[in-house]
């Protein structure tokens, strides 16, 4: 524990030796504090890789320590010594003064007059904690954000966030598992670590991966909790997001209230509205009139070889205020919807993000290949919802052919249509109510992964019944 100490003394007076931390963190570890440990080798950094992965003879290591253990007894000692000796001065100069006591000074039992601060210098220093020196402040912004399971874990996601000016003094990451090109968004994402800037600006990392950190991870019950929380909004703050996008590039200008996204058919840019978009709108749309929204995702994105999201799908929502300052939501590319032909899936996308990835029919060949976009929005096609185009349409440009539901619900999976996309009730209603207006579409092949991407509690999906269009009749090629 000697060495501990005098070692600690000398990472507080040089605080960028990573050597240093390295031998106090091996000092920790020895000693059972593997907590501690664990900090002082996140310090050491490149050192610890280098020293921990080589076969570095003991006895080096132990020179260098007693080298820096020696160097800081010889300044302690000295300053010791300098002290000493000011404090004889002080005496010597107080007892030619006995009827004055000086200010700041307490006469001890013996009669001596020793000044406070002289005597606390006498006995031997009790260095603060490293963990102390170096402790984040407490948080007043509380982020979340996800990421690449590969880059999360490796403290790599939140690299565009900590430049910044307006970064949290706390980001939690979540991590999403690949697949492919693309990054999977499911309910309940793991929480893999936490970042937090400490008092002198410097980032701390605290793994949540006993495989990764080799340790024992605090306890996350209560983070855990609030990540539910947060992944819980994020899919009615794209749509939302989404939505104001699609309206800014039709208008010009970002809506001024909700209603504007959501008026009777035809201007039914969004399906509808929840409480919590009610609560978010002033913040998004201020964010969106300071920050230009970005152009909508590519619909065939390549993940970044890291596995983070691309630029813009891995921000962080952090409360209404900071949105309000600028601060997009999470999913800050708009929703996009790719059909893959080969694998009869359609999937809602942001950047290289899959939200949903649904079954659906098709017309083999008879169904285009190529970009469209949402440009009708319908409630009941042709006034019914059990019909051929079931309870929800979505036409696709100016085309014949459209996203709708099905009375064939044997079909999906298939080739059976005339080249429209069927899709089960449950489905076309969910993906009605999130996709707005003006939404891209692209139609490809083997671009999706088969894995359904289906949560158990579905987006809300009741939309008003004054999207219908009793004035035309549908005739798409179902």
């Amino acid at each position: 524990m000697k060495n501990s100490q005098h070692l600690k003394v000398y990472v507080q007076m040089h605080p960028d030796n990573k050597m240093a931390w390295y031998l106090l963190g091996k000092e920790y570890y020895k000693n059972g504090q593997h907590g501690k440990a664990n900090y002082c080798f996140n310090q050491a950094g490149e050192v610890y890789e280098a020293f921990e992965h080589s076969k570095v003879p003991a006895e080096m290591l132990r020179e260098y320590e007693e080298g820096l253990i020696r160097e800081n007894r010889q300044r302690h000692e000295s300053r010791l010594r300098l002290r000493r000796g000011l404090l004889v001065l002080l005496l010597l100069l107080l007892m030619l003064i006995p009827s004055a006591v000086a200010p700041g000074v307490n006469l001890d039992k013996s009669g001596f007059s020793v000044p406070e601060a002289a005597a606390g210098d006498l006995e031997e220093p009790v260095a603060a904690e490293p963990a102390d020196e170096e402790a984040p402040s407490v948080p007043d912004v509380l982020a979340f954000t996800a990421a690449g399971e590969d880059a999360a874990s490796a403290g790599q996601a939140l690299a565009a966030i900590l430049k910044s000016q307006k970064a949290p003094s706390q980001t939690a990451v979540l991590a999403m598992k690949k697949s492919g090109r693309w990054l999977i968004w499911k309910k309940h994402l793991p929480l893999v670590a936490t970042l937090e800037q400490s008092r002198k600006g410097k980032i701390v990392y605290q793994s949540y991966n006993p495989a990764v950190c080799a340790c024992e991870p605090p306890e996350a019950g209560g983070l855990k909790k609030q990540a539910e929380l947060w992944q819980e909004k994020q899919e009615e703050l794209a749509a939302l997001w989404s939505a104001i996008h699609s309206y800014n590039s039709s208008k010009g200008k970002p809506p001024e209230s909700l209603k504007e996204l959501t008026r009777p058919f035809p201007g039914n840019i969004l399906g509808g509205t929840t409480p919590l978009m009610k609560q978010e709108f002033a913040a998004l749309r201020a964010a969106s009139a300071q920050q230009p929204l970005q152009a909508s995702a590519q619909p065939s994105p390549a993940a970044s070889p890291d596995g983070t999201a691309a630029a813009g799908g891995n921000g962080s929502v952090e409360d209404t205020a900071n949105r309000s300052k600028g601060q997009p939501p999470f999913f800050s590319q708009p929703l996009a919807i790719i059909v893959d032909k080969q694998n009869h899936r359609l999937a809602v996308t942001s950047g290289n993000i899959i939200l949903r990835n649904y079954a659906v029919g098709l017309g083999g060949g008879k169904t285009p290949e190529g970009e469209f976009v949402i440009s009708d929005k319908v409630v009941n096609p042709n006034g019914h919802d059990n019909g051929e185009f079931g309870s929800r349409g979505m036409q696709l440009s100016d085309t014949n052919y459209a996203i709708h539901g099905t009375n064939e619900p044997d079909s999906i999976g298939k080739d059976e249509s005339l080249g429209c996309i069927r899709m089960k009730r449950e489905d076309v209603e969910e993906l009605f109510a999130m996709v707005p207006m003006g939404t891209k579409v692209q139609i490809s092949k083997g671009v999706l992964p088969d894995e359904l991407l289906l949560p158990g509690e579905r987006y809300p999906s009741r939309t008003p019944l004054d999207q219908t269009n009793p004035n035309k009749v549908y005739h798409w090629l179902n």
